[in-house]
């Protein structure tokens, strides 16, 4: 996963490593939960005719970016996840 790999080259300390671990962590939740109940609740982004839409997760001093599509109303395919300040 690309964002792993981003947050592994910025690790300095053990805590660091801990950091990456809790983002695929963070995006696996928010793409669970908000997601599945609330699809069409994010902001749209300039492609997609309103089907892809953009969430923005919390987490520690900034956060992640995922970007997903509505494939139909039961189904949401997570296109890409990566950290807001990369």
């Amino acid at each position: 996963m690309k964002l792993f790999q981003y947050l592994l080259d910025r690790t300095e300390t053990v805590e660091d490593l801990d950091v990456a671990e809790r983002a695929i962590v963070v995006g696996e939740m928010a793409a669970q939960v908000p997601l599945s109940r609330t699809p069409f609740i994010s902001r749209k982004t300039a492609h997609g005719d309103g089907l892809r839409r953009e969430l923005t997760v919390p987490s520690g001093a900034s956060g992640y970016a995922l970007l997903y599509e509505i494939a139909d109303p039961a189904k949401v395919v997570v296109l890409a996840v990566r950290h807001q300040v990369e």
